[in-house]
């Protein structure tokens, strides 16, 4: 006995001094971009490049104490991917900044993102750190769940009565100098919702009703919950005009469905119901059809103005498709690209065009695979946690991580049509910062709970922290 808790206290050290080593080499690899883009734009080191350092660095760190003291079982890989693409962001914006102040005197696309960026970034670290220490276990999340969902469907529909529209959607609320987007932070709540509602159902949803074409279809009663989904994510889209939020949120259901139920069919009728969906939508929302013809022919931006298809306005997409390749394998370097060419999004929606050019494909690859761990390590939480609440939680979580990514990354490379939506931790925008730093804080408890059992003797899994009986004895267990 005494032999497995040695073993248990080593083998948690390892984990968290691996966290510290790499959590302190992003933050180095980050500081060393910083100063290659200052050194390539202006020939001299940034000004603020020791005040940038010390504040990342002090953030980095006050995370890794935060989980080495309240999660010290979570997984080590979580925190030092999501600094580094969050540096990583920072050092991008900054560059971008110099360069529009430079392309744009007095425009508005001038001022600089990257200081207020920083801001929301540390807010954000300190959410994931207060969240650590306040939630003793995720499965006390499911003492909230519908309360969540109340509050998640009031955040959802209030940009339609309240909400600004800007750049052609209608997804913002305005406080004073501020504007937030509440969907980044439902699609977390969301997912706690879909967690711990087929966590209560999976059997009834495994249920088959009746066959059709070879597809083991659901009973009618038991896809009301999807058709509600779907109806919902149809509401949003025609009425904020918000594609991406719509795809995201119905998306990450279908996955969370799929793995609770394990029935393929459930997969195949979601969707069709998305795709039979997104094509109404896009045939009646002219903002939707216009996406679409700039992603069908993003060149027609150059044809004579009475030859253009309806709709195309912009050259961003076609700019970032001339970053891409001017970028080839290695990119230009740091402070050597051209993508403020892009235009007002370019530090937000087209940050990976960024990427693309001055890092390369080299760059690019580089940057999923850091969302591809991310997204992995997350999964690799769920499958290991021992509870189905947690399994789902973090399988939904890693989901709207790798749907955000896929269609961020697809519309700006022009996969699929243009979303909208920020590219997590690398693109400006602070609701999309700190929400995904709250996703993040909730990932790295499962995986803390999930390592805990791990360390557990065999035979003495019956010991609950009084967190877990609390969660345990809650409401509608």
């Amino acid at each position: 006995m005494r032999n497995a808790k040695t073993d248990a206290r080593r083998w948690i050290a390892h984990r968290r001094n691996t966290e510290l080593m790499l959590v302190v080499f992003a933050v180095l690899i980050v500081i060393f971009g910083h100063a290659a883009a200052g050194l390539a734009v202006h020939d001299e080191l940034p000004s603020g490049l020791a005040v940038y350092s010390a504040g990342l660095g002090a953030s980095a760190i006050a995370a890794h104490f935060a989980v080495r003291r309240f999660a010290r079982h979570a997984d080590p890989l979580i925190l030092p991917v999501t600094v580094l693409l969050c540096g990583l962001g920072l050092v991008l914006m900054d560059r971008l900044d110099q360069s529009y102040a430079v392309r744009y005197p007095g425009n508005y696309q001038a001022l600089p993102v990257a200081p207020m960026q920083a801001v929301w970034t540390v807010i954000g670290i300190a959410l994931m750190i207060g969240v650590v220490i306040v939630l003793k276990h995720h499965r006390v999340l499911q003492r909230y769940t519908y309360l969540g969902m109340a509050v998640a469907m009031l955040l959802l529909i209030a940009p339609a009565f309240f909400g600004a529209d800007q750049f052609g959607a209608k997804r913002w609320i305005s406080l004073g100098p501020l504007s937030v987007q509440p969907g980044e932070f439902v699609k977390v709540m969301i997912v706690v919702f879909f967690a711990s509602y087929l966590m209560a159902n999976r059997d009834a949803l495994a249920l088959v009703g009746r066959r059709f074409l070879g597809l083991a279809l659901p009973r009618g009663r038991n896809a009301g919950p999807v058709l509600l989904v779907w109806a919902v994510s149809l509401v949003v889209l025609f009425y904020q005009r918000d594609l991406g939020t719509s795809l995201i949120f119905f998306g990450a259901f279908i996955v969370m469905l799929y793995v609770a139920t394990e029935r393929t069919s459930w997969v195949v009728l979601g969707g069709l119901m998305a795709v039979g969906g997104a094509a109404v939508v896009a045939t009646t929302q002219y903002h939707v059809k216009a996406r679409v013809a700039a992603w069908l022919d993003p060149m027609a931006i150059y044809l004579p103005e009475d030859q253009r298809p309806p709709g195309i306005i912009s050259d961003q997409s076609a700019q970032a498709l001339f970053a891409f390749g001017a970028g080839d394998l290695t990119g230009t370097g740091l402070g050597q690209g051209h993508s403020d060419l892009v235009g007002f999004a370019g530090r937000s929606d087209f940050i990976l065009a960024t990427v693309g050019e001055e890092l390369g494909l080299v760059g690019v690859t580089m940057v999923l695979f850091l969302y591809v761990l991310l997204i992995w390590r997350g999964l690799a939480a769920g499958m290991a946690a021992t509870d189905p609440f947690g399994k789902l939680l973090a399988v939904g979580l890693s989901a709207v991580l790798a749907l955000q990514v896929f269609v961020v990354a697809g519309g700006v490379t022009g996969l699929i049509p243009l979303t909208g939506k920020a590219l997590p931790f690398l693109a400006q925008g602070g609701s999309s910062t700190v929400a995904n730093w709250l996703l993040v804080a909730l990932l790295i408890k499962v995986s803390d709970s999930a390592g805990r059992a791990r360390t557990l003797p065999e035979g003495n899994a019956t010991i609950l922290t009084p967190a877990i009986r609390e969660a345990e004895a809650a409401p509608g267990r």
